[in-house]
């Protein structure tokens, strides 16, 4: 196995915008029952509007020249490309820090904010394997428990024997499970977007303050009424792929739901809460590089991983929650039943997206967090 660590630059073929335009142009819509909104998925009007301005009025180009700007490489651990941007702080004594984010973002989510962190911290903003130019995924097995291995190989590469980690939605628990398995490496933990659950004993249930409550409702709600696509993609990721392989649209439209979701409740729109070039930017990347169907494994992985769902042991390492109050699940009881949480904040504004959604408001929490331990 190599170590290597080669840089990377990203330059998407002119053939490959052309035959986006020309998709997205050509794309066959189907009908839809009047008044539906979206209760049944996607408007087609809405996503009519989104597609033609992806065709014709977003910038690729421009989107490509701003993620160019950090410094980009690859490396591969256990014959599994990673893609990371690693930004250097001024202050060479500063703490390394590790981004990690879930589906269907992207490290594009990251990038409002990695100029910002860098004054404080040696930022490595990486793609999930399977996740953009962390894809294809080499094989099968990889799970929760291995990508987290495989980033402590990479901070270890890099040099960083002491490290942070924030881990965004799906990407807390890799950043929890980093914790687990390298407490000594790691200075703590920051997360937003985190799911967490009640065990089979009642007693979680008593005392429960009425936000509280409001926040196990959103989680029945999500875990009954907005699980397809997990339902799909823990059974069936292949099948589903060619379908977003082969249409612009369909994979426009899986990704932006979600983005419709799980983004601030107080905004009508995706675009409302992150701007709407940054994502289609992320939509591109899972575009341009094919990884619909890899980037699904993870949740083939977890959903037939007997230890991904495990009792395990209180985490050790210091844990930093930032809440987001109109769109979150997490319970504090929950979470300080699993780890070691020191800091809590809570945000008026902000969902799962936190750092595209408040860019500003996260970094001020991830620097209180650092910067008390």
């Amino acid at each position: 196995m190599t170590t290597e660590i080669r840089p990377f630059r990203i330059d998407i073929p002119q053939a490959d915008l052309d035959d986006l335009r020309d998709r997205l142009r050509r794309a066959r819509w189907s009908a839809e029952l009047p008044g539906e909104g979206w209760s049944r998925g996607v408007p087609a009007g809405y996503l009519r509007e989104l597609a033609a301005y992806w065709a014709d009025g977003y910038d690729w180009r421009a989107a490509e020249a701003r993620l160019n700007q950090f410094p980009q490489f690859l490396t591969e651990v256990d014959s599994q490309t990673i893609h990371f941007a690693h930004v250097r702080s001024a202050d060479p004594d500063a703490m390394a820090l590790v981004l990690l984010h879930d589906w269907p973002a992207s490290h594009v989510v990251f990038s409002e904010v990695i100029a910002e962190l860098s004054r404080d911290f040696h930022v490595v903003s990486a793609n999930m394997p399977g996740f953009g130019f962390s894809g294809p995924i080499a094989g099968p097995g990889w799970t929760i428990g291995r990508v987290s291995g495989a980033f402590i190989e990479v901070m270890a590469r890099l040099g960083y024997d002491r490290f942070g980690v924030h881990g965004q939605g799906g990407g807390a628990w890799a950043a929890v499970e980093i914790g687990r398995q390298a407490p000594d490496n790691v200075v703590g933990i920051h997360v937003n977007g985190l799911v967490t659950f009640p065990s089979d004993d009642p007693a979680d249930f008593a005392g429960l303050t009425e936000a509280e409550q409001e926040r196990l409702a959103r989680l029945q709600h999500f875990r009954d009424d907005m699980m397809g696509f997990n339902v799909i993609q823990s059974t069936r990721p292949k099948t589903v792929a060619y379908g977003l392989h082969d249409s612009p649209v369909g994979q426009l439209a899986w990704i932006v739901e979600k983005f419709k979701e799980w983004t601030d409740a107080e905004r009508e729109l995706p675009e409302d809460a992150v701007d709407r070039d940054l994502l289609l930017t992320n939509v591109s990347l899972y575009w341009f590089t094919g990884t619909a169907g890899s980037s699904a494994n993870l949740y083939y992985e977890m959903a037939h991983d007997p230890a991904a769902w495990a009792p395990k042991e209180r985490g050790t390492v210091p844990t930093g929650v930032a809440l987001a109050l109109s769109t979150d699940v997490t319970i504090r009881r929950f979470a300080e039943r699993d780890s070691n949480v020191v800091h809590w904040s809570e945000l008026e504004r902000g969902g799962n997206f936190l750092p595209a959604e408040q860019p500003m408001a996260f970094v001020e929490d991830v620097r209180a967090f650092f910067g008390a331990l």
